[in-house]
């Protein structure tokens, strides 16, 4: 099973536009996915209860982790890196069983000029101490704002080229 992960919980986000992009990708090669939009995520994650008795709500989404086999994440820039709540999302997860052995691709957006470059390889550091196979083709977008047209669909030929050979070499890792 493959889970695009949306790495914000902002609202009406360009990383769940692209995470919509991706899926559309895969169904159209016939193959099924996930998306985990990280709106999803319950409030009560921020309390240190939680550790103690994490809720139904959260148990399906670690269900969802755990039978997981690749992710995609779609990682936009904050403040130079990722933001917060998809390292808290990695951080409340089982560990090893949610991510050890488990293959992911990585792509970085950012409405500057880097493609959060450095959000990306600070994620890389984290994935492989998760235990995961990180994709090799990782992925740096651009003034995302510019790249997207009203549907939330890529229409620059360069960057669907990237794309595709992306999801080409995920769909074989």
């Amino acid at each position: 099973m493959i889970t695009i992960i949306s790495g914000t919980n902002r609202p009406n986000s360009n990383s769940l536009r692209v995470a919509k992009f991706y899926q559309n990708l895969l169904k159209n090669k016939n193959i099924d996915c996930n998306i985990l939009p990280l709106t999803s995520l319950p409030i009560s994650i921020y309390s240190p209860d939680f550790y103690l008795n994490p809720n139904k709500e959260f148990n399906d989404l670690q269900e969802l982790i755990t039978k997981t086999q690749k992710f995609i994440f779609i990682i936009p820039e904050y403040n130079g890196s990722f933001p917060g709540v998809l390292k808290t999302l990695i951080d409340v997860c089982k560990f090893p069983d949610s991510f050890d052995n488990k293959k992911c691709a990585l792509l970085g957006i950012a409405t500057g000029k880097y493609g959060n470059i450095r959000g990306v390889e600070h994620f890389t550091g984290i994935a492989h101490y998760c235990g995961m196979h990180v994709l090799p083709l990782k992925l740096h977008i651009p003034a995302i704002h510019n790249e997207l047209n009203e549907n939330g669909d890529f229409f620059n030929e360069k960057t669907l080229k990237f794309i595709n050979e992306q999801v080409n070499k995920f769909v074989e890792f």
